[in-house]
Parts: structure tokens; sequence; C-alpha cells
């Protein structure tokens, strides 16, 4: 029996590799966005929910988003089906590189900070953005990712990109501030 203790106990303690999948009902991202078009600057809090990727053997980390995903269209209530199969189209994926053993690696409790480099695959934009941020091993099979330090977007940029400007103008904001600040909380989960 203690050879069978030994044994699972070891099992434990060696870190086997991991799939690692970002756990969709507990994954998003939140933006402020104020907006500067009326009386006096008013400031909206949006959400990209359901966040789903994941962390491939090679450490390529893929998270597709859809227009689906945003709490923007139940501005619009029902839409029309061939708006309805627009928002579930992946408009971009963000590709970084992750090593699934640096994750695999972290004790419960501990935490890594790594800023990894995003790339923004869509036919309409091409962009790169370096971004810090934590893993925290907060169970077995599960890491907490969180911004590093505080993240904000740069408004100007966000309107200067014609399919945003669109999509924000849709929404009634002519005119954003500069400063937009974002907070990521997701989970990866070991499936």
């Amino acid at each position: 029996m203690k050879a069978l203790m030994a044994l699972f106990s070891l099992l434990l303690a060696v870190p086997a590799h991991a799939d690692w999948q970002l756990d969709p009902d507990r994954s998003n991202v939140q933006a402020s966005i104020t907006q500067l078009n009326g009386d006096e600057p008013q400031t909206h809090h949006h959400q990209v929910r359901d966040l789903q990727g994941d962390i491939s053997e090679d450490g390529t980390l893929r998270l597709p988003l859809k227009l689906s995903q945003t709490d923007m269209l139940t501005r619009f209530g029902e839409l029309p089906t061939w708006a309805e199969m627009l928002a579930n189209t992946t408009l971009v994926t963000l590709v970084a590189q992750m090593p699934p053993e640096r994750l695999d690696a972290l004790d419960i409790g501990e935490s890594l900070v790594e800023t990894l480099t995003f790339r923004l695959q869509s036919d309409m934009v091409n962009q790169e953005e370096a971004v810090p941020l934590r893993f925290t091993r907060e169970g077995l099979n599960e890491v907490r990712v969180t911004h590093a330090e505080p993240m904000v977007l740069d408004g100007r940029a966000l309107m200067a990109n014609a399919t945003l400007r669109s999509v924000l103008s849709l929404l009634g904001y002519q005119e954003i501030d500069e400063h937009v600040p974002v907070t990521l909380d997701a989970r990866l989960v070991n499936r």
C-alpha cells in the first residue's frame, strides 16, 4: 500500500504535458469606452465573453474572436439571418507563442509574468502588440490569466481603423476618449 501511495505522489509531482484551453464560461475581456460626442463625457463598459482558444504542443496560442462574443449586439435586438451569420464569423484571430511547459512547471499558488506578442490575423488588420500577462496556477488543472500591469488601448488608433470605426459608429460612438482601459480575466484549464 505504501508503494502505491508513493507512486501516486510521484505522478502528481511530475508535470505532464498539458493540453491548455481557455474555459469560455470563465474567460472574458472588459473595455471602458468614454463617449465624447455629447453634452458631457459618458463612460460605457463593454465585454467580450466566451473566449475560446488553446495552446498547441508547439506553444502556439490561438484566440479567435467573433462579433457575437461582444455585448454590443444586444443593443440591436433581433438580427436578420444574414447579420447573425456575419456575427458568428471569426473576424480576427489573436496568435502568440506561449510554451506550455512554462505553465506545466508552475506549482499551485505560483505565478509567472510573461510578455506575449500577439499578432492579429485578419484580412483587414495586420498588427502586433506586446502584452505582459500574469499566469497564476490556481489548481492542479487550472491557470488564471490576467494583465500583469494596467492595459490601455489607444482610442485614436481604434477610430483610425475603418472596420472598428464602423462598428463603433453603429453603437453611437462618433468620438471617444484616447484612453480605453481593458481588463482581462481568463482561465486556462487542462482537459
